[in-house]
């Protein structure tokens, strides 16, 4: 005859401790989930107020201005660099010592520009807001991708047609994945990547395929790329 198994008091005393445990765990995995995927967690529409009322959509798009001309270091440094005060000063200089303003000089006295008038005459940068900002943990290159025909806009959009820069890619891991694995749509020949508004004439497809053969680009993911 078979003894039943009974189980020691201090079990019933664990029962809710243990209900508790697996529900709240449960909540806690389904509401962190939810919340890393969500967009406020990504970042996607993140639009931050600058120091100045930098327009995109003017100088990138009506004024045709080339990216590298601010960004100059994208070709050739991981970092895109944000412009220096004297990048900007070169079109809208104020007055000099002498109070006078040269005549190719662009809103020279506008109050929008104040922020950058302090900062030719103090030497103190102007406090810009990074609106693309990767976490510590990974290694992004900007050389390594314009260089190989990966466009600004895959990543940063039509800034040419925005006012004030908002993010509009997750910039996540799995979004990055996606183009390393298949990068052939996002391809376009190197000297169009800051041709914002440039569009190929042939099926993307087939002209990535050719730029991919042709730079000797390898669709593969190797961790210590971006965790270093």
């Amino acid at each position: 005859m078979m003894h039943r198994f009974v189980f020691p008091a201090w079990v019933d005393r664990a029962f809710p401790f243990t209900i508790a445990f697996v529900v709240g765990t449960a909540a806690y995995v389904t509401g962190m989930v939810a919340w890393g995927l969500s967009p406020s967690t990504i970042d996607v529409g993140y639009q931050p107020k600058q120091p100045v009322p930098f327009s995109h959509a003017l100088h990138a798009g009506k004024l045709k201005m080339d990216c590298r001309y601010c960004h100059n270091t994208v070709e050739k440094a991981a970092r895109a660099a944000i412009p220096a005060t004297a990048t900007c000063v070169k079109c809208h200089a104020g007055a000099d010592g002498n109070g006078a303003v040269t005549t190719v000089s662009v809103h020279s006295q506008s109050p929008k520009l104040l922020p950058v008038r302090e900062s030719a005459a103090t030497g103190k940068s102007v406090l810009w807001t990074k609106v693309h900002d990767l976490p510590d943990y990974a290694y992004f290159n900007h050389s390594a991708h314009v260089t190989r025909g990966v466009s600004c806009v895959s990543c940063h959009g039509r800034v040419d047609k925005m006012e004030e820069v908002v993010q509009v890619a997750p910039l996540s891991m799995s979004w990055c994945l996606d183009c390393h694995r298949n990068p052939t749509p996002h391809l376009r020949p190197p000297e169009k990547v800051t041709a914002l508004d440039w569009t190929p004439e042939e099926s993307p497809s087939v002209l990535g395929a050719r730029i991919k053969d042709q730079l000797h680009i390898e669709s593969k993911t190797n961790c210590s790329t971006c965790h270093r």
